[in-house]
Protein backbone atom coordinates (compact mmCIF):
# COMPACT_ATOMS: atom_id res chain seq x y z
CA UNK A 1 0.00 0.00 0.00
CA UNK A 2 2.70 2.44 1.02
CA UNK A 3 5.00 1.46 -1.83
CA UNK A 4 2.09 1.89 -4.27
CA UNK A 5 1.38 5.44 -3.13
CA UNK A 6 5.11 6.14 -3.18
CA UNK A 7 5.37 5.05 -6.80
CA UNK A 8 2.52 7.28 -7.95
CA UNK A 9 4.13 10.60 -6.92
CA UNK A 10 7.41 9.38 -8.41
CA UNK A 11 5.71 8.50 -11.68
CA UNK A 12 3.94 11.84 -11.68
CA UNK A 13 7.24 13.66 -11.10
CA UNK A 14 8.78 11.68 -13.93
CA UNK A 15 5.92 12.61 -16.31
CA UNK A 16 6.19 16.25 -15.25
CA UNK A 17 9.95 16.29 -15.88
CA UNK A 18 9.53 14.69 -19.32
CA UNK A 19 6.87 17.20 -20.26
CA UNK A 20 9.04 20.12 -19.10
CA UNK A 21 11.91 18.80 -21.19
CA UNK A 22 9.72 18.39 -24.26
CA UNK A 23 8.21 21.88 -23.86
CA UNK A 24 11.70 23.32 -23.37
CA UNK A 25 12.95 21.51 -26.47
CA UNK A 26 10.19 23.06 -28.60
CA UNK A 27 10.93 26.53 -27.18
CA UNK A 28 14.69 26.20 -27.64
CA UNK A 29 14.47 24.87 -31.19
CA UNK A 30 12.02 27.66 -32.12
CA UNK A 31 14.30 30.34 -30.65
CA UNK A 32 17.82 28.94 -31.13
CA UNK A 33 17.52 26.47 -33.98
CA UNK A 34 18.79 22.91 -34.01
CA UNK A 35 22.48 23.69 -33.51
CA UNK A 36 21.83 25.94 -30.54
CA UNK A 37 19.49 23.48 -28.83
CA UNK A 38 21.92 21.16 -27.08
CA UNK A 39 20.78 18.80 -24.34
CA UNK A 40 22.49 21.08 -21.79
CA UNK A 41 20.65 24.17 -23.07
CA UNK A 42 17.30 22.37 -23.13
CA UNK A 43 17.88 20.95 -19.64
CA UNK A 44 18.70 24.40 -18.30
CA UNK A 45 15.54 25.83 -19.87
CA UNK A 46 13.52 23.01 -18.31
CA UNK A 47 15.12 23.60 -14.91
CA UNK A 48 16.64 20.13 -14.60
CA UNK A 49 20.19 18.81 -14.63
CA UNK A 50 21.76 17.49 -17.81
CA UNK A 51 22.01 14.08 -16.12
CA UNK A 52 18.29 14.10 -15.37
CA UNK A 53 17.56 15.06 -18.98
CA UNK A 54 19.67 12.18 -20.27
CA UNK A 55 17.96 9.83 -17.84
CA UNK A 56 14.68 10.53 -19.62
CA UNK A 57 16.08 11.01 -23.14
CA UNK A 58 19.33 9.21 -23.88
CA UNK A 59 20.19 11.40 -26.88
CA UNK A 60 19.14 14.72 -28.31
CA UNK A 61 17.48 12.81 -31.16
CA UNK A 62 15.33 10.93 -28.63
CA UNK A 63 14.23 14.24 -27.20
CA UNK A 64 13.49 15.58 -30.68
CA UNK A 65 11.30 12.56 -31.43
CA UNK A 66 9.26 13.32 -28.31
CA UNK A 67 9.14 17.03 -29.21
CA UNK A 68 7.95 16.38 -32.79
CA UNK A 69 5.28 13.99 -31.55
CA UNK A 70 4.24 16.55 -28.95
CA UNK A 71 4.01 19.34 -31.53
CA UNK A 72 1.96 17.15 -33.86
CA UNK A 73 -0.38 16.01 -31.10
CA UNK A 74 -0.86 19.57 -29.83
CA UNK A 75 -1.84 20.74 -33.32
CA UNK A 76 -4.48 18.02 -33.61
CA UNK A 77 -5.78 18.53 -30.06
CA UNK A 78 -6.17 22.24 -30.77
CA UNK A 79 -8.15 21.54 -33.95
CA UNK A 80 -10.42 19.07 -32.19
CA UNK A 81 -10.91 21.42 -29.24
CA UNK A 82 -12.29 24.12 -31.53
CA UNK A 83 -14.33 21.77 -33.71
CA UNK A 84 -17.30 21.51 -31.35
CA UNK A 85 -18.34 25.14 -31.93
CA UNK A 86 -18.42 24.91 -35.72
CA UNK A 87 -21.66 25.10 -37.72
CA UNK A 88 -22.80 22.16 -39.83
CA UNK A 89 -22.83 21.86 -43.61
CA UNK A 90 -21.08 24.12 -46.10
CA UNK A 91 -21.12 27.04 -43.64
CA UNK A 92 -18.37 25.25 -41.69
CA UNK A 93 -15.90 25.42 -44.59
CA UNK A 94 -14.60 28.94 -43.94
CA UNK A 95 -14.03 28.49 -40.18
CA UNK A 96 -12.33 25.13 -40.81
CA UNK A 97 -10.12 26.68 -43.49
CA UNK A 98 -9.22 29.45 -41.03
CA UNK A 99 -8.33 26.86 -38.37
CA UNK A 100 -6.19 24.90 -40.81
CA UNK A 101 -4.41 27.97 -42.18
CA UNK A 102 -3.64 29.12 -38.63
CA UNK A 103 -2.37 25.66 -37.72
CA UNK A 104 1.14 26.43 -38.95
CA UNK A 105 1.51 29.85 -37.35
CA UNK A 106 3.37 30.29 -34.07
CA UNK A 107 6.30 28.78 -32.17
CA UNK A 108 5.40 25.13 -32.79
CA UNK A 109 5.66 25.53 -36.55
CA UNK A 110 8.79 27.64 -36.14
CA UNK A 111 10.40 24.79 -34.20
CA UNK A 112 9.34 22.26 -36.84
CA UNK A 113 10.79 24.45 -39.59
CA UNK A 114 14.17 24.67 -37.85
CA UNK A 115 14.19 20.89 -37.63
CA UNK A 116 13.31 20.48 -41.32
CA UNK A 117 16.14 22.79 -42.36
CA UNK A 118 18.64 21.01 -40.13
CA UNK A 119 17.46 17.60 -41.35
CA UNK A 120 18.09 18.59 -44.96
CA UNK A 121 21.86 18.38 -44.30
CA UNK A 122 21.93 15.95 -41.36
CA UNK A 123 21.34 12.35 -42.42
CA UNK A 124 20.81 11.05 -38.87
CA UNK A 125 18.27 13.73 -38.02
CA UNK A 126 16.51 13.24 -41.35
CA UNK A 127 16.22 9.49 -40.73
CA UNK A 128 14.60 10.27 -37.37
CA UNK A 129 12.41 13.13 -38.52
CA UNK A 130 11.08 12.02 -41.92
CA UNK A 131 8.85 9.13 -40.74
CA UNK A 132 7.56 11.19 -37.82
CA UNK A 133 6.65 14.13 -40.03
CA UNK A 134 4.98 11.76 -42.50
CA UNK A 135 2.84 10.37 -39.69
CA UNK A 136 1.96 13.85 -38.40
CA UNK A 137 1.10 14.92 -41.95
CA UNK A 138 -1.20 11.94 -42.47
CA UNK A 139 -2.99 12.67 -39.20
CA UNK A 140 -3.42 16.36 -40.10
CA UNK A 141 -4.85 15.32 -43.49
CA UNK A 142 -7.24 12.83 -41.86
CA UNK A 143 -8.47 15.40 -39.33
CA UNK A 144 -8.87 18.04 -42.06
CA UNK A 145 -11.14 15.62 -43.97
CA UNK A 146 -13.10 14.96 -40.79
CA UNK A 147 -13.54 18.62 -39.87
CA UNK A 148 -14.52 19.61 -43.40
CA UNK A 149 -16.96 16.69 -43.44
CA UNK A 150 -15.83 15.39 -46.81
CA UNK A 151 -15.07 12.01 -48.30
CA UNK A 152 -11.79 11.75 -50.20
CA UNK A 153 -13.18 8.97 -52.38
CA UNK A 154 -14.79 11.78 -54.39
CA UNK A 155 -12.53 12.87 -57.29
CA UNK A 156 -10.30 15.81 -56.44
CA UNK A 157 -11.13 15.97 -52.72
CA UNK A 158 -7.85 14.50 -51.55
CA UNK A 159 -5.87 16.97 -53.66
CA UNK A 160 -7.93 19.97 -52.49
CA UNK A 161 -7.48 19.06 -48.83
CA UNK A 162 -3.76 18.52 -49.34
CA UNK A 163 -3.54 21.83 -51.18
CA UNK A 164 -5.19 23.49 -48.16
CA UNK A 165 -2.56 22.04 -45.82
CA UNK A 166 0.25 22.98 -48.22
CA UNK A 167 -1.16 26.52 -48.41
CA UNK A 168 -1.21 26.61 -44.59
CA UNK A 169 2.48 25.66 -44.43
CA UNK A 170 3.37 28.31 -47.00
CA UNK A 171 1.53 30.99 -45.06
CA UNK A 172 3.20 29.79 -41.87
CA UNK A 173 6.55 30.28 -43.56
CA UNK A 174 5.59 33.80 -44.68
CA UNK A 175 4.57 34.61 -41.10
CA UNK A 176 8.06 33.87 -39.75
CA UNK A 177 9.49 37.24 -40.74
CA UNK A 178 6.46 39.52 -40.47
CA UNK A 179 2.97 39.34 -38.99
CA UNK A 180 0.95 38.01 -41.90
CA UNK A 181 -2.40 37.79 -40.09
CA UNK A 182 -4.22 40.39 -42.20
CA UNK A 183 -3.25 38.84 -45.54
CA UNK A 184 -4.00 35.36 -44.18
CA UNK A 185 -7.57 36.43 -43.33
CA UNK A 186 -8.13 37.55 -46.92
CA UNK A 187 -6.71 34.28 -48.24
CA UNK A 188 -8.95 32.29 -45.87
CA UNK A 189 -12.05 33.97 -47.28
CA UNK A 190 -10.99 33.50 -50.89
CA UNK A 191 -9.88 29.88 -50.47
CA UNK A 192 -13.18 29.04 -48.72
CA UNK A 193 -15.01 30.53 -51.73
CA UNK A 194 -12.96 28.27 -54.01
CA UNK A 195 -13.70 25.17 -51.93
CA UNK A 196 -17.43 25.65 -51.24
CA UNK A 197 -18.77 24.85 -54.72
CA UNK A 198 -16.47 21.86 -55.28
CA UNK A 199 -16.24 20.07 -51.91
CA UNK A 200 -19.06 17.54 -51.42
CA UNK A 201 -19.72 18.47 -47.77
CA UNK A 202 -21.94 15.99 -45.98
CA UNK A 203 -21.84 16.74 -42.25
CA UNK A 204 -25.12 15.79 -40.56
CA UNK A 205 -26.99 18.67 -38.95
CA UNK A 206 -26.45 18.84 -35.22
CA UNK A 207 -22.98 17.31 -35.34
CA UNK A 208 -21.40 18.18 -32.02
CA UNK A 209 -18.13 17.72 -30.16
CA UNK A 210 -18.92 14.10 -29.27
CA UNK A 211 -19.17 13.05 -32.91
CA UNK A 212 -16.19 15.09 -34.05
CA UNK A 213 -13.85 14.00 -31.30
CA UNK A 214 -14.77 10.35 -31.01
Amino acid sequence: MTSGTGREPQQERSRTTRRRLVDAAVECIAELGWNGSTVAVIAERAGVSRGAAQHHFRTREDLVIAAVEHVGEERIVELRRKAGDLPAGSSRIEPVVEMLLNLYAGPMFRAALHLWVAASTDDALRATLAPLEARVGREAHRVALELLGVDESHPGVRELVQATLDLARGLGLANLLTDDAKRRKQIVRQWARVLKPVLPVAVPAGTGPEELTS
